[in-house]
Parts: C-alpha cells; sequence; structure tokens
C-alpha cells in the first residue's frame, strides 16, 4: 500500500520555481515530522527540508542549508498533505525528491530531521530537473 505520493515534479530553467506536494493517505498523525530528501545520480539521498510536530498544533521548520531562503515547506492538515515551495531553482537541484514520514523524538535536531534514517515511510519520488 502506498501511502504517500509525491507530485508536482517538472522541468525548469534555472532561477524557476517549483510547487511539490505530498499527500498522506493514512490517517493522521498528531506527533510526526515530514521530511523531503533528494538524491542525485551517484550520489546519497540527502536531507532537504522537514516539518515536524508534537501536538499537531505548533509546526517546526529545518532546511538544510544549501536551499535556506529559497525552499519553503508547509503543511495543510486539512488535506494531510505537506508542500515543498522550491525558488530560484539551480541545476544542482536536480534530482529525484522524495517525501517520507517519521516519528520524532522527544527533542528534534535539525540533523535528527535531515536524516533519512530518521523516516520509516517513504514515497516513490517524483523527477525535478532544472537546466541552466
Amino acid at each position: 500500500q502506498v501511502q504517500l505520493v509525491e507530485s508536482g515534479g517538472g522541468s525548469v530553467q534555472a532561477g524557476g520555481s517549483l510547487r511539490l506536494s505530498c499527500a498522506d493517505s493514512v490517517y493522521r498523525y498528531r506527533i510526526k515530522c515530514m521530511g523531503w530528501f533528494r538524491q542525485a545520480p551517484g550520489n546519497e539521498r540527502e536531507g532537504v527540508a522537514a516539518i515536524c510536530t508534537r501536538d499537531g498544533n505548533r509546526y517546526y521548520t529545518y532546511y538544510a542549508d544549501s536551499v535556506k531562503g529559497r525552499f519553503t515547506i508547509s503543511q495543510d492538515n486539512a488535506k494531510n498533505t505537506v508542500y515543498l515551495q522550491m525558488n530560484s531553482l539551480k541545476p544542482e537541484d536536480t534530482a529525484i525528491y522524495y517525501c517520507a514520514r517519521g516519528t520524532p523524538p522527544p527533542l528534534i535536531t535539525t540533523l535528527w530531521a535531515l536524516t533519512k534514517e530518521s523516516y520509516t515511510t517513504w514515497g516513490q519520488g517524483t523527477q525535478v530537473t532544472v537546466s541552466s
């Protein structure tokens, strides 16, 4: 059963924007982290951004240094969907983007939030290609 479904990938020129969506088809978790990761050919899967909550009301966001100021992660509770707004895209942003769900520890660090081993459920990925 596919629980996380990504959409919104595509091809854009450098400087352009894309918005990725990740719909969670499973019941809503009150305590969870949703993360976006990416993997370029020959590279390890790396954390891009994450959004976490421990009470379903307050959300905390975490970003990799490489995307700070350009990418924004957000959560729509009504749709049980997490978004990644990507602006000022660069060719080095080209990768398959995956969303993932994990259960956060009591103290959430940026390192934990952006580490792929912290997440247990993954989507199938969506391709993002940025041309120069």
